[in-house]
């Protein structure tokens, strides 16, 4: 029997080496090298291959998760879960080699990391302290990861509430703050890591850390609106400071100069992005984090909340094999995301996709991507004419801010590239006036324009507790709908699961202009915006608010929600000035 599992060990250990070898991970040598200490030492292949620095644990973490049809986790950078390390006890964990990664409250799930995610003694005995009342989900750690993180998280206070107690109830050392391996031990350490696992449990896209005459104020934007969630005194900012500044690469000792940088954590198990920004104010510097979550961030191309005519037009769009195609909008509308979506759905093989930003905000598989600089002096007009040279097929420049950058950006659609790029203008008609004000002559523009995408963000309804209505008279005449049949309407009530705000997650309402020849012959004469938008008109053209009303008339969201975001003004004396015109001559 004994004979049977040696014999079993030797092949399977020879298996591995020889996947690594084809990977080119390890040479023949040092597999041999390899086998004779692990018969010797009597550990496992993978322990042995680490431990004599022949290859790095996290690679081979990667192959034996693919190997065994696993999902690997990195626990570097982690930011522990309060709730999921509540769920086994660190002798548990230490005894059985596992960690508790994260904990999903609405699916009652948690995430657990392993060196061996098959081993069923492990998985029984968690089974049995969890019971039946939360479901587990296996990934792939190694060893020294999962020791290192039970060292590191247990045994600590990590609730924000005992966080400020303890802060309370101690003295705080800034100065040990300032070593950028500083753990766990300190207080602001913990404090920082629960404030952002707070932030991104709530789907937050930014945190606002805003120092008033006498307190802390901690904002998060949820759903596109700022909610106060905390207010700390500001004897701790200090502090926190210094601990953002290090964990973002800023100069800690720099106090009177905005600052940029970025984080890295893993958050429930998911590697996030924070963009990060200090500001001087007359009450101190104010920190504000964007987060980017890459799994959030980057949306199919299906999915982007397009009406199916608004997405055969897209598409139609796309097929142009040159020219330039724009997206407007305010910050924070969704531009990139769309634009990524975009490129996600015309990365092929046979193109060669590049994207000049500022700076990159998530990274794309097979898309060659570069950040402006200011250390290489490199702005948007040199990057796109240092692309030209790269042979691309697709170009993306992440904004239209001058003449220069826009010319160059015309000259590549002119030359035979799709071109892709942001303008900030209201409305799609418009951004043609703002490109002759940057200087770009209406013979260049005309012909060269593919189309020009416009879009805001609204929120959604809560789908739990949204309530039917009958529309009031100012929403009637919005709609045009006829008395004896008023359309129904969803109002926000607000429950637990939407914070009581009625509104849950966002979408887009968009329009869609695209530049056909009489539209070009229009642009090369400098028409007015009125016979722009008639001539959009003529063509099927769908605004931004008759889409927004689609969207209202469907229950997705609210008109108090469209009319936050975009003006219904306009589009209120246009239907009165009909009413009026039909009552007297109907």
């Amino acid at each position: 029997m004994l004979m049977n599992v040696m014999e079993s060990r030797r092949k399977e250990a020879t298996r591995l080496g020889e996947l690594l070898i084809s990977r080119g991970l390890l040479s023949q040598d040092q597999l041999r090298i390899a086998l004779h200490e692990q018969q010797a030492a009597g550990q496992t292949l993978d322990e042995v291959l680490v431990a004599l620095g022949f290859i790095a644990a996290d690679s081979l973490r990667d192959i034996l998760a693919e190997r065994l049809g696993q999902q690997p986790v990195c626990l570097k950078n982690l930011v522990a879960d309060s709730h999921a390390l509540a769920c086994i006890p660190r002798q548990f964990a230490r005894r059985h080699g596992v960690f508790p990664v994260s904990h999903d409250a609405a699916r009652n799930e948690l995430l657990v990391a392993s060196a061996n995610p098959a081993d069923i003694v492990a998985a029984d005995q968690l089974h049995a302290l969890l019971g039946s009342r939360i479901r587990t989900t296996w990934r792939r750690a190694t060893s020294e990861e999962i020791l290192a993180a039970i060292d590191h998280f247990y045994d600590h206070e990590l609730s924000i509430d005992g966080i400020l107690h303890e802060l309370e109830t101690g003295h705080i050392d800034e100065s040990s703050l300032s070593l950028a391996n500083q753990g766990y031990s300190h207080p602001i350490v913990r404090l920082i890591d629960a404030l952002l696992t707070e932030a991104v449990r709530h789907g937050a896209s930014d945190i606002h850390c805003e120092p008033e005459a006498q307190f802390l104020r901690l904002r998060y934007r949820i759903d596109g609106v700022l909610r106060q969630m905390r207010v700390l005194h500001l004897r701790y900012w200090s502090a926190m400071l210094v601990r953002l500044k290090v964990m973002s690469g800023m100069n800690i000792a720099e106090s009177r100069a905005p600052q940029d940088g970025r984080i890295t954590l893993s958050i429930a198990g998911s590697p996030l992005d924070f963009r990060c920004a200090v500001q001087p104010t007359i009450h101190g510097e104010n920190f504000v984090l964007r987060i980017l979550d890459r799994q959030r961030g980057i949306v199919p191309f299906e999915r982007l909340g397009f009406s199916a005519s608004q997405l055969a037009l897209l598409k139609r769009m796309l097929a142009r094999p040159e020219g330039m195609l724009l997206m407007t909008g305010p910050t924070g509308s969704g531009k990139t995301t769309t634009l990524y979506s975009i490129l996600g759905h015309l990365n092929t093989a046979g193109v060669n996709i590049m994207t000049l930003e500022d700076p990159v905000e998530y990274a794309l598989p097979g898309i060659r991507q570069t950040s402006l600089s200011e250390a290489v002096k490199l702005d948007f007009a040199e990057g796109v004419r240092a692309l030209l040279r790269q042979d691309p097929d697709i170009i993306l420049v992440g904004e239209i801010r001058d003449r220069d950058t826009a010319g160059m950006a015309l000259r590549a659609a002119m030359t035979g590239h799709q071109v892709f790029s942001t303008l900030h203008t209201n409305s799609a008609v418009r951004a043609i006036p703002r490109l002759f004000d940057l200087g770009i002559p209406p013979e260049v523009l005309a012909g060269n324009l593919i189309g020009i995408i416009g879009q805001r963000l609204v929120r959604m309804l809560c789908p739990q507790c949204k309530q039917p209505d009958r529309p009031t008279a100012e929403e009637m005449r919005l709609f045009g709908a006829a008395a004896h049949e008023p359309p129904v309407v969803y109002r926000p009530q607000g429950c637990p699961g939407c914070g009581f705000t009625g509104y849950k997650g966002r979408t887009a309402i968009v329009e869609l202009l695209r530049i056909d020849r009489d539209f070009d012959e229009l642009i090369s004469r400098r028409a007015s915006l009125r016979i722009m938008n008639d001539h959009a008109a003529s063509l099927g053209f769908t605004s931004m608010a008759q889409d927004g009303l689609r969207r209202v008339l469907d229950g997705i969201t609210t008109m108090e929600e469209i009319g936050r975001v975009i003006d219904l003004t306009e589009m209120a004396t246009m239907t009165a000035m009909i009413a009026m015109t039909e009552n007297r001559y109907g």
